[in-house]
């Protein structure tokens, strides 16, 4: 049945009879316009009965649900972000960027240092951990010595520089004697006075035994008293002890003889009152000699006892034998040894 202008009709039941309706075929029940056609409040081309988002923004594209695109799905469309092309499941912020949650500018998904502080800004690698130049474990951003060597890495403060344990301005990987302050000209060990290093080496010939034996003759007990004298007023001195023979008789018997005097003269300064934790004794027979053997005067000077100086374990200054010339006189010097035949 059709009126006189035949629009009666309305096949799709929207209100709006078909001779005026654009959109005839309008599913029963959508809300339709004035030419029944289904209301598209966002303008977005997807009507609002299909529309699952439908207040997007005029001009923005959307997909056939009426929602803007999200190519990199990370939750924030395309015309709001910033960062479109985000890995999965990266955790974004509003404008869909991926989070910098210490503001380093490597994102926390990269961020193998997510706590950087502000001081390291601009000062991080690719994967967001501060710069550390010189590799000895300390950041640029707080390192105020940022050239050291990798000799120093296992002595160095927490600002990175070396550590230089007693304030001599040698620092300890270089400092021969860390513990004791000494100038750099020294290798950081403390230079002996001259008065000792010439006690020392008049006591490689002054300290004399019996013949074939490590008795201390009574002669030699002055010099060895200055010794113990030093020692007492050196408190970071260590001594190491060493005896010396001629070749003069049997190989073995010299060897033996030779630590048994250095022996001795170790115990007679412990006697004195050295700590015996402070020397140390040793022989080394006939084969060290520092003269000829085959004369008088050189056998004289190869028996001897020697005394090297150290602070702590570092050795740094070894006392050697230059003639003595008249500190000590060879033909002053007894006999070491037994001849055995």
């Amino acid at each position: 049945m059709v009126d006189s202008v035949g629009c009666d009709r309305d096949e799709d039941q929207d209100g709006v009879h078909d001779c005026i309706d654009q959109c005839p075929n309008t599913p029963l029940g959508v809300q339709v316009d004035s030419v029944g056609c289904p209301v598209d409040s966002d303008k977005d081309g997807v009507p609002d009965y299909l529309d699952k988002c439908p207040d997007t923004p005029v001009g923005v594209a959307v997909d056939s649900v009426g929602c803007p695109f999200d190519d990199d799905n990370d939750g924030v469309p395309n015309y709001l972000d910033k960062c479109p092309n985000t890995p999965a499941q990266v955790i974004v912020d509003s404008v869909g960027c991926p989070i910098d949650t210490d503001g380093d500018g490597v994102s926390d998904y990269l961020d193998k240092c997510p706590g950087t502080p502000v001081e390291a800004y601009g000062m991080v690698d690719s994967v967001g951990c501060p710069f550390d130049t010189d590799g000895d474990g300390v950041p640029d951003y707080l390192d105020k010595c940022p050239n050291t060597p990798k000799e120093a890495y296992q002595a160095i403060d927490e600002h990175g520089c070396p550590i230089d344990t007693d304030g001599d301005g040698v620092p300890d990987y270089l400092d021969k004697c860390p513990t004791s302050p000494g100038p750099a000209s020294n290798y950081g060990c403390p230079e002996l006075k001259r008065e000792v290093t010439n006690l020392f080496k008049k006591a490689m010939q002054g300290i004399q035994f019996e013949t074939g034996k490590d008795v201390i003759r009574r002669v030699s007990y002055p010099i060895l008293n200055q010794i113990a004298d030093v020692m007492k007023e050196n408190p970071t001195y260590n001594l190491a002890i060493n005896g010396h023979t001629d070749d003069v008789g049997n190989d073995e018997f010299n060897q033996g003889l030779s630590e048994r005097r250095a022996a001795s003269v170790r115990r007679y300064l412990i006697n004195q009152g050295i700590e015996e934790e402070r020397m140390t004794s040793q022989g080394y027979g006939e084969t060290r000699p520092i003269a000829d053997n085959k004369t008088a005067k050189g056998r004289a000077l190869n028996r001897r006892v020697e005394f090297e100086v150290s602070f702590k374990t570092v050795s740094y200054e070894k006392v050697i034998n230059e003639e003595l010339k008249d500190v000590v006189k060879p033909a002053e010097q007894p006999t070491d040894s037994v001849v055995t035949k």
